[in-house]
């Protein structure tokens, strides 16, 4: 009987932290990502259309696996920065769909040979602070 009521909690405790930790993470408010990536030489010696035919085969099938709630757009910066050549802008309605997509991409040549060299993540939202204005007006 013990066991039978300490699984029976176990399961509800598991279960109630992660409902809590999706309502945590999921948000009417879109995160945007921003990551910051340098070509290698391994993806400079390919030629345009091996690069081409690359993003189509490997690439684009990720982006629309998520692609209800995840928007990727990508950005060339080599002209302008000297430690990023390229970036991604991702924004999503749900956090788990971005680990999805980046889980996705570390399985493929991206990170692997690696062709890219991921610089940074940087994750926000837009006018957050004005969120916490509101909480903060509603405690008072």
């Amino acid at each position: 009987m013990k066991t039978l009521l300490f699984t029976l909690l176990t399961v509800f405790v598991i279960g109630t932290s992660n409902a809590q930790t999706k309502k945590t993470m999921s948000s009417t408010k879109p995160y945007t990502i921003l990551v910051l990536m340098n070509a290698t030489s391994k993806w400079l010696s390919l030629s345009r259309e091996e690069r081409s035919n690359f993003f189509e085969s490997s690439i684009t099938p990720i982006f629309q696996k998520v692609g209800k709630t995840t928007k990727v757009n990508l950005y060339d910066s080599e002209y302008f920065h000297s430690k990023t050549s390229d970036f991604m802008i991702i924004n999503t309605t749900n956090f788990e769909d971005y680990k999805l997509l980046l889980e996705l991409l570390r399985d493929t040549k991206i990170y692997g040979e690696p062709y890219f060299d991921i610089v940074d993540i940087i994750v926000g939202q837009e006018n957050l602070f004005e969120d916490f204005n509101e909480k903060f007006k509603k405690e008072k």
